[in-house]
Order: C-alpha cells, then structure tokens, then sequence
C-alpha cells in the first residue's frame, strides 16, 4: 500500500472523471491525500500540475503528474498489480479503450449537452447518446459487470451511467436512459451501484441536482445572449 503522502489526486466532487480515479484508487486499496479544487477559480497548484488543459482529476505519486482520467486508470493499473481493471488479454484490452471511447465521445458528452439545451440542439443530442447507450446495451448483455465477475476498466469508465445520467435525464426533462430498452445495462447499474466502494464513494443525490440545474440555467443563459 502507497504512503498517503506519496499519492495525491485533485479532484472537484461532483465530476464523474474525478469518482472513477477514487474509485480504482479504493478498488486497489492505495491511500491517498485528496485535495478539492474550485474549478471557477483554479489554484496555482492545479495551475502548475495541469498546466495544458487546467482541469481535474489529476493524479500526482511519487512527484510523478498524470492527468487525463482514462490515462489515470491505466497508470493505476500498471503500477499497483493487486485487482486488476484491464482484462490480460491485449484484445479484450483494446476491445474495453474502444468501448470506452464509445462512451465517452458519443454517450457522454451527448447525454450532457442533452442535459443543457433545448430544441433540436437537445433532440439530436439526444439520439446521438441513446444509439450509443445501445452500443453498450450490446456490450453488457449476459454479463454481470463489464470486467466479468467483477469491476473491472470498463465498469469505472462507464460507472457515470449509474449515478449521473439519471440525474441529467431529470434536469433536461428527458429519458436518455430508459431501463426499459436497456434491461441489461439497468441491470448492471444496479449491481454496481451496490458495490460497497462505490455506494460510499458518490456525491449527495441532492447537491448533485442543485449543481446540474444551475450548469443547466448559466448555459441556456450564455447560447440565449450569444
């Protein structure tokens, strides 16, 4: 186990890229000192840690920066043996980078831009991240976590789907992820969503909202002045 002063991450609590370093983090069991940031008035430390895209997570062992929260995963995997999150074989291993790519660049940043807007902006946002949630309806079908028996990459990559794409349905008045076209991947939510290190690792249901609808409002405001 890492000393805590060896291995820092910078996060901000309500960010999914954040949640899925703490996750992989506790799944190895490494300590860790955690450092919150104020995203709208970055420190100086963030500043210099992060100094290309100014953003969280940011993972700091041993005076060693990782940024970028698929890249985090990986140096985490590859440095501590114990649990491991990428499948051993280098096919699986590419198939779960691919799948969550897939995630992130279709499913993700639609389902939040989706959340933000209105109109046809939201409508095309809209099936561009429900075709994608198919792709991993797909993916997920017979299995009972993306890493096999267990949590694995893929679930942490895609962990945001569980707790933070129900919440972003509510605030765009929208149903992206309805568990009636994705009976598996529901079913996957809810195993993970049980899981021990990653029920004791989410922000509160009721702040989260809060935060959500006045990102929602600030950018409906901004594209209504534009």
């Amino acid at each position: 186990m890492a000393n805590p002063k060896e291995v820092e991450l910078l996060g901000l609590w309500v960010s999914p890229f954040v949640r899925r370093v703490e996750w992989a983090l506790k799944l190895k069991g490494i300590a860790y000192d955690y450092i919150e940031e104020d995203i709208l008035n970055k420190s100086a430390l963030l500043l210099r840690l992060n100094p290309v895209h100014q953003k969280v997570p940011v993972l700091v062992h041993a005076g060693r920066v990782v940024c970028e929260s698929f890249l985090i995963l990986e140096y985490i995997d590859e440095t501590w043996k114990q649990n491991p999150l990428l499948p051993r074989d280098p096919y699986d291993r590419a198939m779960a980078r691919f799948c969550a790519s897939v995630a992130e660049g279709q499913l993700l940043a639609n389902a939040w831009v989706a959340s933000c807007s209105e109109g046809e902006e939201q409508e095309r946002a809209i099936k561009v991240a429900t075709e994608a949630l198919g792709h991993i309806e797909g993916v997920i079908k017979g299995k009972a976590f993306f890493g096999g028996e267990g949590i694995g990459y893929l679930d942490l990559a895609i962990g945001w789907v569980a707790y933070w794409l129900p919440i972003w349905d509510e605030v765009g008045s929208m149903k992206i992820f309805d568990p009636a076209m994705f009976p598996a991947t529901a079913a996957w939510t809810g195993r993970f969503i049980e899981h021990p290190v990653i029920k004791e690792n989410l922000p509160p249901r009721d702040k989260t909202v809060v935060y959500c609808r006045q990102k929602r409002s600030q950018m409906l405001a901004s594209k209504s002045h534009a």
